[in-house]
């Protein structure tokens, strides 16, 4: 299995990363994709890629990161991209995030359109992240439809219409543990997503699979989520793990 989004590099793993990797192995994880979200964690993704054999580093700034200093805290990102070509496996996460605050929405969009062109300049997929934005995120994406844009719709949690819109788009559907949710919705809409569009996430350290809700998320739970995934298709789900991990690897490579 590959875990397409983990933020494992977090403080709350400082404690035992080494067993959360290790029950990833254990788990059958094969690798473990890692979003960068600031200027502070860019340190902290580098640092555990390059400590683990199956963690791989995203670079990108988060929309929630983007305050009143956001064209200098990108700037510093994208130099840092660029200072270690062919290192990073994706621009990510990036996208637009209107829930908790709509007062920089327009730096966010702003944004948003110049880390997709940096990735397709670059021939990067892209991870969005996307929360209560999906006109916003469309309408940049309309803006910047190229040959070459590609990449994840990290913890799609749209309607059928919004997640064909999305792989209109040449991008496929990150599924984590809210597919496990009760009445969370998202179990009808990946019935009804051919397997060739999803891949697997955990989101880790958030939005825990059941029977873990609640609690600390970590990559060895992609069991739990591919298992759900497999029944509502129901295919075995060796197959399932089979599918999206060629998936993922379609999209960061080998």
């Amino acid at each position: 299995m590959i875990d397409t989004h983990s933020h494992i590099y977090q403080d709350v793993f400082n404690d035992d990363i080494e067993e959360v990797l290790n029950r990833a192995k254990a788990a059958g994880v094969t690798r473990i994709y890692l979003p960068n979200i600031d200027v502070e964690s860019i340190s902290k993704t580098d640092n555990l890629a390059e400590r683990s054999d199956i963690c791989f580093p995203m670079m990108g700034l988060h929309p929630g990161s983007v305050g009143e200093n956001y064209k200098e805290d990108y700037a510093k990102i994208k130099a840092h991209i660029l200072s270690k070509p062919n290192y990073y496996k994706a621009i990510g996460e990036i996208g637009v995030d209107l829930y908790w605050d709509k007062s920089f929405k327009d730096a966010q969009m702003f944004l948003f359109k110049e880390q997709i062109e940096l990735a397709i300049e670059l021939n990067l997929p892209i991870v969005i992240h996307c929360r209560d934005a999906f006109d916003e995120v469309f309408e940049v994406l309309e803006d910047c439809k190229h040959p070459k844009l590609f990449g994840i719709f990290h913890c799609f949690t749209g309607s059928h219409e919004q997640a064909l819109k999305a792989i209109s788009y040449n991008l496929k559907l990150g599924i984590g543990g809210i597919v496990t949710f009760k009445n969370a919705g998202l179990d009808k809409v990946v019935e009804q997503i051919d397997l060739k569009h999803l891949v697997l996430e955990t989101d880790a350290p958030y939005l825990a699979p059941t029977p873990y809700r609640g609690k600390r998320n970590e990559p060895s739970y992609l069991r739990e989520i591919s298992q759900k995934i497999a029944d509502l298709k129901e295919i075995d789900v060796d197959l399932l793990r089979e599918i999206t991990s060629q998936n993922a690897i379609d999209i960061f490579g080998e």
